[in-house]
């Protein structure tokens, strides 16, 4: 493993660094760079930088009584000095700091094996975070290093934002995920598997099998292996086999007894999907549960596929490839078949990470490296099961004691049980919060669609959805009903494209309109349209989300979920679906902020207007929940509003981008992340707009450029004054006062846990919390109280 190293974290930049020259002809303009901060370190693996001291002026931003609850959540950071800005925002700053992306996505990652390590979680969920952090790398070398590495061997060197070029870029990502694996297999060997034997719950190498347990293993390789594997041997008239991505294999190294002379040979077990990767041994015995790898049992009975033959080694390996797909829509005459096409290609891209046990010998080790065209920095030797993604099985076994305590979704709004969920809708804006709250109401608003007889037409947006889908079931029972269906079905949803295609096809067989999108842009939004006869006339209801339409990940996401019927949204949401459906080359949206076509503006112009507030001396405060923020127009506009005196909280679960607390710069912007039992993925954002009350939004947008300019999505307007005050006084005061599962980020990169006013003070979860609200609203519902006479 490469050791871990310390990297200056960013050059700051001049403010035209990233320009390039229009012409071919012209030379490429050299970006000057500004020496480096030496106190802003990227805190690598086992580093830990010390909390950044506050900051010394410590003026309190007011804020105004309806937002008393979002101010009591966090200390308030400083104030612009007096001075700094009285009657207009201060000038652009002419240095700004950024964090690496893929540095920071890997802080991310790092976050997540810190729940794997933590003791306060059960050892089975913490079993399942260490799998979370194998395919979390496994998507991040498919998706973000293929790209790096195709940058690099384009001769891309120009540097990003944060100063680093393509090459040195990946050469800290390298080193950082070098040491990141060794962490997590310390925590693997050293804590998990100990901690499992102490609950009677074994993981045995082949070589640690009695006699009974051995005995059953050759067993269930002669019933469920042999079958099942063909090996391939490597020679003149055997050439080297295609290895599929993320596959598992075993390479296995052959003597002759009879001609010790010749060269060993070598040989490929490829080790069958279909098969289970821990198997339990002995399953119908009492006692502790003991498990071994597939692996480990190909490796122990390869000999049986070359008889004659002395196996000298085995080893087990993967390769994982470069899976991005790369359509060009306006050239694609089918987007659906040229979709199957690459999907099909993605098996053979090319490699860009190799993993295999340390014990193969160097001469097959050489010989990988060379098939695969690898330079060993792309190489991980790993003591060890590969690919700990596999130890979801053992997450999966029936021992409640060692998870997280059962929790089952509270249906306690006002649309539980309705007969006629429009009714509702159509006297209140609803809006739920799950897992916390049940998803089934968008389930019912869909399945009620499909059988009222006063509905006419549904429109529909699919990014991601469930095998057994109740909302894909609920649009074909329309279809068939009669009604007008259409179902915006996003082929290109990372991953999943197999799952949609699927969909697609089983929609149009039963009569949906079916479309993909609009040209060269990802469809991510989340919405459900209904249009419905009522008396004389026509009304739409429309649901709009953060998350996907799934009830199975409704369960493990936190998402926001709107349901309205105000015709001022309902009929953006109209306008919404003809522009993907049809053609508009400017549709008009006056409530909804769209991307790609107002959203990254009208973010802005809030950022801006909070800048100008408080540099005017009135109150302003900006807070922003989300997954990613990299956009760096967005960031240079929270600087510029962190100048001013605004003052940000920032809950960004994985990358961030932006460098809080520089004096001068971003003293008054604070970022935490928070990663606990549930995934954090709502995206919500609050401005205080001071004389004309506060503007809060939810919806399916990252701060990305990704999300500003090259996908389809929507943030929609909480107008509702009971909906506004559960935002301001139930879903950002927790974030913002979690203790237990939320980290800062801090200048120098690292992400350390809140500060706690006194010693032994009691941690604070905001998922606990909202769990525990979500049990009071069913148990009151069940129990309402009894009006006194």
């Amino acid at each position: 493993m490469i050791a871990g190293r310390r990297y200056p974290a960013r050059t700051f930049l001049t403010s035209d660094m990233a320009r390039r020259a229009s012409s071919s002809t012209k030379k490429r303009r050299k970006a000057r760079r500004l020496p480096p901060n030496p106190a802003l370190w990227v805190v690598e693996p086992d580093n830990r930088a010390a909390p950044v001291p506050a900051a010394t002026n410590a003026a309190a931003v007011a804020v105004p009584a309806a937002a008393a609850a979002l101010s009591a959540t966090t200390t308030a950071p400083a104030a612009a000095a007096p001075g700094d800005g009285a009657a207009a925002a201060p000038a652009r700053p002419a240095k700004c700091a950024y964090f690496n992306r893929e540095l920071s996505w890997l802080a991310f990652n790092r976050r997540v094996l810190e729940q794997a390590r933590n003791e306060k979680n059960p050892l089975l969920e913490r079993v399942r975070f260490l799998a979370i952090v194998s395919s979390n790398l496994d998507e991040f070398f498919e998706i973000r290093v293929a790209g790096i590495i195709q940058q690099v061997e384009s001769g891309v060197t120009e540097p990003t934002a944060d100063g680093l070029s393509p090459g040195e870029a990946l050469r800290r990502v390298h080193s950082v995920v070098a040491s990141l694996v060794e962490e997590q297999y310390h925590c693997w060997h050293k804590q998990l598997v100990p901690a499992l034997a102490r609950e009677g719950i074994f993981i045995k190498p082949a070589l640690g099998l009695d006699a009974r347990e051995l005995a059953w293993a050759r067993n269930y390789f002669e019933e469920q292996v042999l079958p099942v594997v063909t090996p391939v041997g490597i020679d003149q008239s055997h050439p080297f086999p295609q290895l599929g991505n993320k596959t598992l294999n075993v390479v296995v190294r052959l003597d002759d007894p009879r001609a010790p002379e010749v060269p060993p040979r070598t040989a490929i077990l490829p080790v069958p999907r279909i098969l289970p990767r821990l198997v339990r041994l002995c399953p119908g015995e009492d006692g502790p549960r003991r498990f071994v790898f597939l692996s480990e049992i190909i490796k122990l009975c390869a000999g049986v596929f070359f008889p004659g033959y002395r196996v000298r080694n085995a080893s087990a390996f993967r390769v994982t490839r470069n899976s991005d797909l790369y359509i060009d829509d306006e050239e694609a005459e089918n987007l659906l078949q040229r979709i199957e096409e690459q999907l099909r290609q993605r098996r053979r891209g090319a490699a860009v990470r190799l993993e295999i046990e340390d014990n193969v010998p160097d001469p097959i080790f050489d010989a990988l490296c060379a098939h695969l065209d690898l330079a060993r920095e792309y190489v991980f030797r790993l003591h060890g099961p590969l690919n700990l993604l596999r130890l979801l099985g053992l997450a999966d076994i029936d021992r409640p004691d060692l998870k997280f305590p059962a929790f089952t979704p509270v249906n306690a709004s006002p649309l539980r049980a309705a007969e006629n969920i429009f009714d509702i809708i159509r006297a209140q804006d609803v809006l739920l919060h799950h897992p916390y709250d049940s998803f089934q109401p968008v389930v019912d608003f869909v399945g009620q669609a499909a059988r009222d007889p006063q509905v006419f037409a549904i429109k529909q947006t699919l990014y991601r959805t469930s095998g057994d889908s109740p909302i894909v079931s609920a649009l074909i029972e329309a279809s068939r009903n009669g009604k007008q269906v259409a179902a915006l079905v996003e082929l290109k949803a990372r991953f999943d494209e197999a799952n949609n295609i699927q969909w697609a096809r089983q929609l149009e067989e039963a009569g949906v309109h079916v479309v993909y999108g609009l040209v060269g842009h990802k469809t991510h939004c989340k919405c459900s349209l209904v249009v419905r006869r009522e008396g004389a006339g026509l009304r739409r209801y429309v649901h709009l989300g953060t998350g996907n339409y799934n009830p199975k990940t409704a369960r493990l996401y936190t998402d926001l979920s709107l349901f309205t019927a105000a015709p001022h949204l309902t009929g953006d949401a109209a306008n919404l679906f003809n522009s993907l459906t049809g053609f508009s080359l400017a549709p008009g949206f006056a409530h909804l902020l769209v991307a790609p076509y107002n959203l990254h503006r009208r973010i802005q112009e809030l950022i801006q207007a909070e800048a100008a507030r408080a540099a005017a001396g009135k109150p302003a405060r900006i807070i922003a929940k989300m997954n990613s923020l990299v956009d760096k127009e967005t960031i240079d506009n929270l600087y510029l509003a962190s100048r001013a005196g605004v003052r940000v909280d920032l809950i960004v679960r994985g990358i961030c981008c932006l460098v809080p607390g520089i004096r001068g710069l971003s003293e008054n912007i604070r970022v935490r992340s928070i990663v606990g039992r549930y995934l954090e993925h709502a995206r919500a954002c609050y401005f205080e707009n001071h004389g004309a009350g506060p503007l809060i939004y939810a919806g399916s947008a990252d701060w990305m450029p990704r999300n500003f300019f090259r996908r389809v999505e929507v943030l929609f307007p909480i107008e509702s004054p009971p909906l506004r005050r559960w935002i301001m006084e139930e879903f950002f005061p927790p974030e913002l006062r979690d203790n237990e599962n939320a980290r800062i980020l801090h200048p120098n990169g690292s992400y350390l846990p809140p500060e706690r006013a006194a010693p032994g003070e009691p941690g604070f979860s905001t998922q606990a919390c909202s769990m525990a609200r979500a049990l009071q609203r069913a148990q009151a519902q069940a129990h309402p109280p009894v009006a006194s006479t």
